[in-house]
């Protein structure tokens, strides 16, 4: 059996006329002879009915375990709901298809309940609907724990599952469908010339999704990468190729690659900035510092740390809490509120000289102001102040010659 995994995001099946589009695209793998799983994310947006968002709205912000695992009974609705609908305009255009809820389908996850972790997926259910019909749709973000429990896998699960499926069916490949035709070499909202990108690396995917880029979640990645099944990124709404991710650049896609130091770049914003002086002499102040942080279940990043200060980042909704924290300890703070992180991500870059020397250069060149670096082989990130995101973002990529158009053999 020829089977590929199909998922649509939340505004492709938000409406009759969008999904239209979406059977298209299913009907589009069937008659190439693939049966297909398709994975479904809940119809449009807050405060669209039926959005993920607008359910968490309907009731109060949980405070203990059993509201919870109640929260995850409401959030996985929206799911089931686009899983129905589909299902049933499939079969209304002669496809025989039948939906499933996450759980149905085999997903298995821990009871941490709104933010449940993969353990396994058991297919056996899928499998036997595929025998019977060409398409089974499931709900995506969701499964169930080993005792039955409903339990959400956090933002971005929709992608996650599509890959955890993928992975235990052997999927040839696994398409991401979006409202976007695949990864641009920047955010097209800050550089009007960024690029599409036709081939990307599972790691530099990975990289530039933690770094602010959105289009897959990286979770998603990791568990095709470890799978080996190639990802497409595409437009529910054209027929172009969109990005392929797969493990290197190869011949057979039919695109020339060229040499490229940086594949594209990415950014967060609404950072805040902390800077903790500390003594010399104090052997233990790094780790008090960063277990007051774990503590209160604050994650921190782009993390420095010498033996005068420790520097790491939060996003600015939380730079009063970790001033009042670090204060009852003791230490005295300096905090830089809407910084943002500017990351320039290729894995080109490993083991070139010269790399870090441009990226500052051409920041400097245009007046911006580096209030903190860090790099590892595929990655060099810069903090700089959240106003001069768009002199930044446009400054490397035009060092980089990202503007420049991959011709297609």
């Amino acid at each position: 059996m020829r089977l590929i995994v199909q998922k649509f995001g939340g505004t492709s099946v938000q409406t009759r006329e969008k999904r239209k589009f979406v059977i298209e695209k299913i009907k589009q793998a069937l008659e190439m002879d693939y049966k297909v799983v398709v994975v479904v994310s809940a119809p449009g947006r807050n405060p669209d009915p039926y959005a993920t968002d607008t359910l968490i709205q309907m009731v109060d912000e949980p405070k203990n375990r059993n509201e919870r695992r109640e929260l995850d009974l409401l959030m996985a609705c929206g799911e089931i709901i686009s899983s129905t609908v589909l299902a049933d305009e499939l079969r209304r255009s002669n496809v025989s298809a039948v939906a499933l809820t996450g759980a149905q389908a085999g997903l298995i996850t821990t009871d941490d309940f709104n933010e449940a972790k993969i353990k396994k997926v058991k297919p056996d259910r899928i499998k036997r609907e595929l025998v019977e019909n060409d398409v089974v749709v499931v709900a995506g973000f969701q499964g169930r724990t080993e005792d039955g429990e409903i339990t959400t896998i956090g933002r971005g699960g929709s992608d996650t599952s599509a890959a955890a499926f993928g992975a235990s069916l052997k999927a040839e490949y696994i398409d991401i469908f979006t409202d976007v035709n695949g990864i641009m070499t920047a955010d097209p909202r800050v550089v009007k010339n960024a690029q599409p990108i036709d081939v990307v690396t599972y790691t530099e995917i990975c990289n530039l999704a933690y770094q602010g880029a959105k289009v897959i979640h990286p979770r998603a990645v990791e568990i095709a990468m470890q799978a080996k099944i190639p990802i497409r990124i595409r437009s529910t709404y054209s027929n172009d190729f969109g990005t392929l991710i797969t493990a290197s650049p190869t011949d057979d896609v039919g695109i020339d690659i060229p040499d490229r130091l940086v594949t594209g770049i990415a950014h967060i914003d609404q950072l805040s900035q902390i800077k903790v002086p500390i003594d010399q002499d104090d052997l233990k102040a790094q780790a008090l510092i960063f277990e007051t942080m774990a503590e209160a279940d604050i994650s921190v990043d782009f993390i420095n740390i010498s033996v005068d200060e420790i520097t790491f980042t939060v996003p600015n909704k939380l730079a009063d809490e970790v001033d009042r924290l670090l204060t009852e300890v003791g230490y005295k703070p300096i905090i830089t509120r809407n910084c943002a992180k500017v990351s320039a991500v290729g894995a080109g870059m490993t083991g070139i000289p010269g790399v870090a020397a441009k990226i500052i250069k051409s920041l400097v060149d245009v007046g911006v102001q580096v209030l903190q670096s860090a790099d590892s082989h595929t990655t060099i990130w810069v903090l700089i102040k959240e106003e001069e995101i768009h002199k930044a973002v446009n400054a490397l990529h035009e060092a980089f010659e990202l503007n420049k158009k991959v011709k297609k053999k």
